[in-house]
């Protein structure tokens, strides 16, 4: 039987019968914008996005290279065609985690220390980290924004870019991870704990991969100072929040926020409501700890 291209599964079994692997059974682990399978053998299965190919290319490079250098990282197989392109989707072959939890903030402090410590590989070609990748789309494109809250935005946007544009040295210093979180470092029962999600490594700034939980401190009281201080001593001592351009850099991560829930607006109710109040927040209608539920 020929696999319906156009669905996941079908290019999951295409893709298997490439690789020579066995997908009888393949449980569905995440269906977003990457759709990711566990296949029997303690292998997944991540598909990508069309038109992606660069990108899976490069996360597999990733991978090898941080284990080379020596940080536990989500495994890509070897010996094995990396990726797979069906119909204009790259599938990627990863070896399963074991059982493993969130990281705290004082482990993910730690791991980025570690990983920012590394240098940059020039082999690798990475790209620039660019903080306002697709924004610009997104405001357009976003169903059920009024005129005036689209207008602000787009203005709101154009601010931030100029901001940027202002700080001092506003280009890369490092290879940074992009997308740097605690769900995105597994911590096994037993063993260190181990990076994910290679997606977004990039040349940047460092501060993009503190600025997140920063903000979970400062605008939505989700971490307790106590939790904060412990991610500021594992990395080091560097506290994101006193540096010149904090406000910036988390006005920035906070449109962000905005941006992909607008994404997901024309699909789903709740991220349709969760954009007008995350636009409320930013506009100063609602004050500070903010609450914004997960999408």
């Amino acid at each position: 039987m020929t696999a319906n291209l156009t669905t996941a599964d079908g290019v999951l079994s295409a893709a298997a019968r490439i690789a020579g692997l066995d997908v009888t059974g393949a449980d569905l682990i995440r269906d977003g914008s990457n759709v990711m399978y566990r296949l029997p053998g303690g292998v997944v299965a991540r598909i990508g996005r069309p038109g992606s190919q660069d990108t899976a290319e490069r996360e597999v490079l990733v991978s090898r290279w941080l284990t080379i250098s020596g940080l536990p990282v989500v495994q890509a197989l070897a010996n094995v065609p990396q990726p797979v392109v069906i119909g204009g989707r790259p599938v990627t072959w990863w070896k399963l985690l074991p059982a493993h939890r969130p990281a705290t903030p004082a482990e993910l402090g730690a791991v980025l220390r570690s990983f920012h410590e590394l240098p940059a590989p020039e082999e690798l070609k990475l790209p620039e980290h660019d903080p306002f990748a697709h924004l610009d789309q997104r405001i357009t494109d976003a169903p059920g924004v009024d005129d005036g809250d689209r207008a602000w935005l787009r203005g709101h946007l154009a601010q931030l870019r100029q901001r940027y544009r202002d700080l001092i040295a506003p280009g890369p210093d490092g290879v940074i991870h992009g997308d740097a979180w605690q769900g995105n470092v597994a911590v096994p029962d037993s063993g260190p704990p181990i990076l994910l999600d290679l997606e977004m490594v990039s040349l940047g700034r460092r501060e993009w991969d503190l600025i997140q939980i920063a903000v979970d401190y400062t605008d939505f009281a989700r971490i307790s100072p106590e939790e904060y201080r412990s991610l500021v001593t594992a990395y080091g001592g560097y506290d994101v929040t006193t540096a010149p351009g904090y406000l910036t850099f988390a006005d920035i991560q906070e449109l962000r926020w905005v941006c992909f829930a607008l994404s997901k607006a024309d699909a789903r109710q709740d991220a349709a409501d969760q954009a007008r109040h995350r636009i409320a927040c930013l506009r100063g209608d609602l004050p500070r700890p903010w609450s914004w539920d997960a999408i």
